[in-house]
């Protein structure tokens, strides 16, 4: 099977092409960009295509992340996901980015549980626990800092994001939360399209707020 995979998650975006019979990747391209995931997203779409030296119709599977973590570049991600399938007939699976965040941390550290933590600005972070296998022990959810280091106080393991600073102090595994494009590609391979549907992980609402005070009244 292969698998394009896309990440507009955070302040990367990328895309990768994956063969799942040789677990191997055949191309990816992409950068830290910051903003403009929607202006560069199909341009790291064709490089890594070209990188591969497959034609677009060659995909069987598309995988893209959906979050937390930028509301744009999430939205901007899952509906070119989406598009894509849709307009290949092919199925389209959505991958946590906390999972991912997780399954590189379990990687530099095997055999022990791993909580993530992302920073998600105005005090908070994004959590999540996995067992040693890469299970989900706790649901994802977006605390206080406050809270995180009450609820986590106890945790024995490892601890990686950019919000692992925040709640505990314990030097962590990993302190970025750059997604690793093969990571998100080898997870989308196992996925359920049943289950996993590429929707949108949007922990709370988005920074940029609508200005009530000069909203146009309907006639």
């Amino acid at each position: 099977m292969i698998v394009l995979a896309i990440d507009t998650s955070g302040s990367g975006c990328s895309a990768a092409i994956y063969d799942s019979g040789s677990m191997s990747i055949l191309g990816q391209s992409g950068a830290d960009i910051g903003r403009g995931h929607a202006e560069r997203l199909m341009e790291f779409v064709d490089g890594a295509l070209e990188a591969a030296d497959r034609p677009l119709g060659d995909i069987d599977r598309i995988a893209v992340t959906i979050g937390p973590g930028s509301f744009t570049g999430i939205r901007v991600g899952v509906a070119t996901a989406r598009g894509l399938a849709l307009a290949l007939g092919k199925p389209a699976v959505g991958v946590s980015s906390l999972h991912v965040i997780a399954e590189e941390a379990r990687a530099a550290a095997p055999g022990k549980s791993v909580l993530v933590a992302i920073d998600a600005k105005r005090d908070e972070v994004y959590v999540q626990a996995f067992d040693a296998a890469g299970h989900p022990v706790t649901e994802p959810e977006a605390l206080s800092v406050t809270a995180a280091r009450d609820r986590f106080a106890g945790f024995e393991g490892f601890i990686a994001g950019s919000g692992a600073g925040f709640v505990t102090a314990t030097t962590p595994v990993k302190t970025s939360d750059l997604v690793d494009i093969a990571l998100v590609a080898r997870l989308g391979a196992i996925a359920d399209p049943a289950s996993a549907k590429p929707k949108p992980l949007y922990l709370r609402g988005p920074d940029a707020k609508p200005q009530a005070g000069f909203a146009v009244a309907r006639a």
